[in-house]
């Protein structure tokens, strides 16, 4: 393979629509308590109506608003009590002019009732009620359907259900719905330097980190993560990791050996799977320059760089967006969420790529203000002190103290 090849470098844009070009993966039926965070493949129309019967919100009286006009403190509406509805009863009649209901709260309003007089306006003497304050058509009363209508659509396909909507489906009896399966994902770290966290590694050595930063991210974005343990720098040992991580799972992440130079063999074994096309060799970011997209029979696979820091930025750009799209997310889902602040310090930048620091956020009479914290990429410290990722467009070249800029805030 030609030295030339290696780094034909797409810009963060470019990888981004590599990204979406994949397929989400197909649908499948989940129950309820199984599908939080998950996406909808379809869209979600109401069964019926919710509520699906006009309830009082308050304890007192269900009447016909009309009937109690005019009513006052000192000037009452006498009505006839036609008796008491409670919390799961169906009312025996409708409601007659001229007639009230006791009612608890939650109560179905029996037919002709549309309000409640709440209990503290009202007096019983015997088989009669005095209404001291009139009620508007609708008071006190949740209406049937007020909060979702039969037929209409409560949640569009590419929906990420949250707890409170998993509460909306609940109240629907809709405790089965699709959902774009799980991705399925291989995580691989090379490299002769690396030993096992549980082993105290000997001079010359380091303990891997980026298999277990990774497989937390995945799991994060929703994916099932399969850690296939440390390769070493041979190529026959990494091509068999690769091609068993390939047919086991959707996407594949090999971490480290994504650089040029005599011993990495990423880009080999990536380009030996059956049909494999190179999306992307190089990215213009920084850091994270020397990664690999590529696809094979429709599934993904990356080369990471094995800086810590800089795996875990390309994860968060690249990796955790595809995974969220494999899932059906809608677009605007993808990227981490982002808030705006003051940068406290002059930050360099190169025209022609993107350049992300890692910073702390402050709030200093009422400005939100960007800290970098500047360390290697190499040291994981710094992701785990940061609370963002500040951006600089490929098009600047840098930032002045006190001005503006977009930060992806890290989960």
């Amino acid at each position: 393979m030609p030295h030339e090849f290696f780094f034909q470098v797409k810009s963060v844009a470019e990888v981004t629509e590599e990204i979406l070009s994949f397929s989400p993966l197909e649908p499948v039926e989940e129950d309820l308590l199984r599908a939080r965070g998950r996406f909808l493949a379809e869209d979600l129309i109401s069964p019926e109506d919710l509520p699906s019967f006009s309830r009082a919100t308050m304890d007192g009286y269900a009447v016909r608003a009309k009937d109690t006009f005019g009513a006052r403190e000192n000037e009452p509406v006498i009505l006839n009590l036609a008796g008491e509805i409670l919390m799961g009863q169906t009312p025996e009649r409708p409601l007659q002019p001229g007639e009230a209901v006791r009612i608890a709260t939650g109560g179905m309003l029996p037919e002709g009732a549309d309000a409640v007089v709440m209990v503290e306006y009202t007096e019983e003497i015997g088989p009669l009620v005095e209404i001291r304050r009139p009620v508007a058509p609708g008071e006190n009363v949740i209406q049937k359907g007020e909060d979702i209508r039969a037929g209409e659509i409560v949640f569009p396909r590419g929906t990420r259900l949250t707890t409170g909507r998993l509460g909306v489906l609940s109240g629907l009896g809709l405790v089965r719905v699709k959902v774009h399966r799980r991705p399925r994902v291989g995580i691989i770290s090379t490299g002769d330097e690396l030993v096992p966290p549980e082993e105290s590694p000997p001079p010359g050595k380091i303990r891997d980190i980026n298999s277990y930063t990774l497989a937390a991210g995945v799991e994060e974005a929703g994916g099932e993560v399969t850690l296939y343990g440390l390769i070493p720098d041979e190529e026959e040992t990494l091509f068999r990791a690769v091609e068993r991580a390939f047919q086991e799972n959707d996407v594949v992440l090999i971490s480290g050996g994504s650089s040029v130079g005599t011993r990495d063999f990423t880009l080999k074994a990536i380009s030996s799977l059956p049909h494999a096309e190179i999306l992307a060799h190089g990215v213009a970011v920084r850091p994270g320059k020397p990664t690999i997209l590529a696809r094979a029979e429709g599934k993904a696979i990356f080369g990471l760089p094995g800086q810590v820091a800089s795996a875990l930025l390309v994860f968060y750009l690249f990796v955790r967006p595809l995974l969220l799209h494999l899932q059906g997310a809608r677009r605007e889902e993808l990227a981490l969420p982002r808030l705006r602040a003051r940068v406290t310090r002059n930050l360099p930048s190169a025209q022609g790529r993107e350049d992300y620091y890692r910073v702390r956020l402050r709030e200093k009479e009422g400005t939100l203000w960007a800290e970098p914290i500047f360390r290697r990429s190499g040291l994981i410290s710094s992701m785990a002190e940061a609370d963002g990722l500040l951006k600089i467009p490929e098009r600047s070249e840098g930032l002045y103290e006190g001005e503006e800029a977009d930060v992806y805030l890290l989960p």
